[in-house]
């Protein structure tokens, strides 16, 4: 299994690979900071678990092209891809300057495009395989202030399911999982700047709370599990019911 953006102890990606590893897979766990990768990894094997962390960057064909070799040099196959990197330039469209908008365009959906482009014929060899992609709920309401974040997340769920029908009947499921809130490191930063900003962020929510990395998690290790066997091209919405409104 190869997770995406899993150096941050409080984020998904980690919460994610924590879960997976749990399971009995073999897991590498991929970051920009590979130092803080190989430190969650180390994490892992020091419960016994079967976890490598190292650098990478998820913008970087030859990067991808790397990263697959060596997973299948040392597994011999892959059975699931998280593309879970991502980040969020929140501005104004009238602030938001090309530079950002394009950085957000390689970061958060060019790099799915890798990754999937990268693993697919692997998998297809195989005739197996699961790939999930993280979204947000900005992927699926307008929200002010995050055009190009929107955007990014929008177009990952319509890829998603592009190539769902591209390769179904290839034994190759590929699922969109859309966060809502979720408390991570960028949540607790935030908050502590503005502590008013947390009641306010909960009173949008019907659970009238933010979720956990481990709620988010949980979903995407069943949709890569034999228990998804029958799921692919789906969006799944993690939010304590705040698109239900």
């Amino acid at each position: 299994m190869i997770v995406t953006g899993a150096a941050s102890a409080a984020g998904l990606g980690f919460a994610t690979a924590r879960l997976l590893a749990r399971e009995g897979h073999i897991v590498y766990l991929g970051d920009l900071d590979g130092d803080a990768a190989a430190a969650r990894s180390e994490q892992l094997r020091g419960q016994g678990l079967k976890a490598t962390g190292l650098a990478h960057d998820v913008t970087d064909e030859k990067a991808w092209a790397a990263l697959i070799e060596r997973v299948t040099a040392e597994t011999g196959r892959i059975d699931g891809l998280v593309n879970n990197a991502g980040i969020a330039v929140l501005r104004w469209t009238a602030e938001l300057d090309p530079a950002s908008w394009d950085r957000q365009i390689d970061v958060n959906l060019k790099s799915v495009y890798l990754g999937c482009r990268a693993v697919l014929p692997v998998m297809e060899a195989q005739h197996s395989g699961a790939i999930v992609n993280l979204s947000s709920v900005a992927g699926l309401v307008g929200i002010p202030g995050a055009s190009a974040y929107a955007a990014r997340k929008g177009g990952v769920r319509l890829y998603s399911k592009s190539i769902a029908m591209e390769f179904a009947d290839k034994g190759i499921r590929v699922n969109s999982v859309h966060p809502g809130v979720i408390w991570t490191d960028m949540q607790k930063v935030a908050i502590e700047d503005n502590p008013e900003q947390y009641d306010a962020i909960n009173a949008t929510i019907p659970m009238k709370r933010m979720g956990e990395p481990d709620d988010i998690g949980h979903m995407i290790a069943f949709l890569l599990s034999e228990r998804a066997k029958y799921i692919t091209g789906g969006e799944f919405v993690v939010d304590g019911g705040l698109t239900a409104q």
